[in-house]
């Protein structure tokens, strides 16, 4: 069975839909999770951080990965066939296209990379047709990087904003296991 590191950023408000999502893949997949700090760390009006960490650790069965230490041998041991972030803020992914690796998450993307493997982003981002989005076709363009279909989620009230539509992650992963971008990548 393959295993996917699943790595998971401070979009609060997404947090449900990954945890879904988590859910779904570990018919399919080993899992190895990852939080960045704020999520391992943060309560917010979405939930508490225990609880995402406790749902997630019985879910995969692992400790949640969640200091550059913990994250960094995932790619040179080859502790995951490819890395999922989900969800991925606009944040992490400018770091992710700038090369700054300063938390579990970016560390994580970075391991997995360097070693030729694939990343799966699954975007959810206020400031993607904005400030963000020079980076995010930075990435698209970034051999090994794949992105989860996306899309407008409210055009009228959140004009820049982008998410993925989470449930496309597994048929992403599939495709990104085989070296291909599922598409239409704008839906």
């Amino acid at each position: 069975m393959q295993t996917l590191g699943f790595a998971m950023c401070g979009s609060f408000c997404t947090l449900d839909k990954a945890m879904e999502q988590l859910a779904a893949l570990k018919e399919e997949y080993g899992l190895l999770p990852v939080m960045s700090d704020n999520v391992y760390k943060t309560d917010t009006r979405f939930g508490r951080a225990s609880d995402f960490i406790e749902k997630t650790e019985e879910l995969t069965g692992k400790k949640v990965l969640h200091t550059i230490a913990e994250a960094e041998p995932i790619g040179p041991k080859h502790l995951a066939d490819a890395m999922i972030v989900c969800p991925c803020t606009g944040n992490t992914l400018s770091k992710l296209a700038l090369g700054i690796t300063d938390t579990p998450v970016t560390m994580a993307v970075k391991s997995t990379l360097r070693v030729g493997l694939p990343v799966i982003i699954c975007l959810a981002s206020n400031d993607a047709i904005a400030a963000s989005g020079p980076n995010a076709v930075r990435l698209m363009n970034t051999k090994n990087v794949y992105f989860v279909p996306l899309r407008q989620d409210d055009p009228v009230k959140k004009p820049f904003s982008l998410v993925a539509d989470f449930s496309l992650l597994g048929e992403t992963v599939r495709a990104a296991l085989k070296g291909r971008q599922l598409q239409p990548i704008y839906r």
